[in-house]
């Protein structure tokens, strides 16, 4: 068994878990709210024949588009654990519509629209990877979010496969981290 270590609370994982190119380690201090976030299924919960409970179909079908296209998968982390990255310095890019994100956003964020809408619905914003790189450098810490999670998780993807290295996913979006009562700002 191998221990991954959160503060002073570890975690035993399986020998046999596959390896990951963009799988990396972080080093932080956790408050105990952001460890629950981090309780593991217990061993062959989601096994050969389980199904995934349907709160993680969403995510994870994005998650197996992106890798059906080979491109980089981000690391995506539960809200409250955004929030201590967020405490800890990291920026937020918004990539929610400049109409969601005046409805209300995080403090502080930068809002880059990945998708915008167009009379027959979204179309990617041509422009998303000049924009973000007049507001961020390619080795900052950024977390990205968006409404609910799959444009973040397709944006961040694409700005790790142009070389961004400090890119974090937020799972749920900023609906989850309103639900979670974290600040907002309009």
């Amino acid at each position: 068994m191998t221990t991954l270590s959160l503060s002073s609370t570890a975690v035993s994982l399986p020998q046999n878990l596959p390896k990951h190119p963009n799988l990396r380690c972080v080093s932080m201090s956790l408050t105990t709210e952001a460890k629950s976030q981090f309780r593991l299924p217990r061993q062959g919960r989601f096994g050969p024949g389980r199904r995934i409970p349907s709160s993680f179909s969403s995510t994870a079908t994005a998650r197996e588009n992106l890798k059906s296209t080979s491109a980089s998968v981000p690391t995506s982390v539960p809200v409250r654990v955004a929030y201590e990255l967020y405490l800890a310095g990291h920026r937020y890019l918004d990539v929610r519509t400049e109409e969601e994100f005046s409805a209300g956003h995080v403090p502080g964020a930068v809002n880059i629209p990945y998708m915008n809408r167009v009379v027959s619905g979204m179309t990617k914003n041509p422009d998303f990877l000049e924009e973000v790189l007049l507001h961020f450098r390619k080795d900052d810490e950024i977390i990205v979010g968006c409404q609910l999670g799959k444009r973040s998780l397709m944006a961040a993807s694409e700005l790790l496969s142009a070389g961004f290295t400090g890119i974090t996913d937020v799972a749920g979006g900023y609906a989850a981290w309103t639900q979670n009562g974290l600040p907002t700002e309009s």
